[in-house]
């Protein structure tokens, strides 16, 4: 078999093309929403014609499902990384909490959280897209949940804390923070969802009982 040494060079640009485009749509998604993404406008925003673009996609439910799996790995870098360097337990749930806040703050992506907007717009429309938001959603509220049962064996949070509340909590403060941010572009908002996730945490916090004071007599 004779092998070209054009193919790797070949296969390289195809693929750093292909990587181009979906950072693109990950980024478009949340501002134009991932159903209202079309090759017209990922070719307008990267300068490629359409012709490039139909040659990496079959499919607009592959371009939907590639899209997907590109901000996953977006998310995970910026996200869930920091978290998994820090102390398990309430230390790494605050750090998920404020990795999270940070890449909104940067703007990572346009709109906000990518997962939000996705999922807010494929709520009541079945399929794989759907289906791997759901996923990808189910495996986040997984790790707080995690997060905070190891807290609890450390002893940092009560044991008779009631977990899948405090996880619901935690995230109603995240996609709060999100939303108002995103529409109202102000950062206060991020400041306040921080606020609330140390709220939540600050109530469930075992708190050690104070040392009795000796008496007069030097008697416990």
């Amino acid at each position: 078999m004779i092998s070209s040494e054009s193919d790797e060079p070949r296969r390289s640009k195809g693929q750093s093309s292909r990587t181009t485009i979906l950072l693109t749509a990950a980024k478009l998604a949340t501002t134009k929403g991932l159903t209202g993404l079309s090759l017209g406008d990922l070719a307008t925003e990267i300068g490629m014609s359409k012709s490039g673009l139909y040659a990496h996609f079959k499919s607009k439910e592959e371009l939907e499902l590639a899209t997907i799996e590109t901000a996953a790995v977006i998310f995970d870098s910026e996200v869930l990384q920091p978290a998994m360097k820090a102390q398990a337990g309430t230390e790494r749930l605050k750090t998920l909490a404020s990795s999270f806040l940070s890449h909104l703050e940067r703007r990572v992506f346009p709109g906000g959280c990518f997962f939000a907007s996705v999922a807010a717009e494929l709520d009541t429309r079945p399929g794989p897209a759907r289906d791997r938001v759901v996923e990808i959603l189910g495996n986040w509220l997984a790790l707080l949940r995690q997060c905070i049962l190891e807290a609890q064996d450390l002893g940092e949070i009560d044991p008779n804390t009631e977990v899948d509340q405090a996880v619901f909590e935690i995230e109603s403060m995240l996609l709060a923070g999100n939303f108002l941010f995103v529409m109202m572009n102000d950062p206060i908002h991020l400041t306040q969802a921080r606020r609330g996730v140390e709220n939540v945490l600050a109530r469930l916090t075992v708190r050690m009982e104070p040392k009795q004071k000796r008496s007069a007599h030097g008697m416990p």
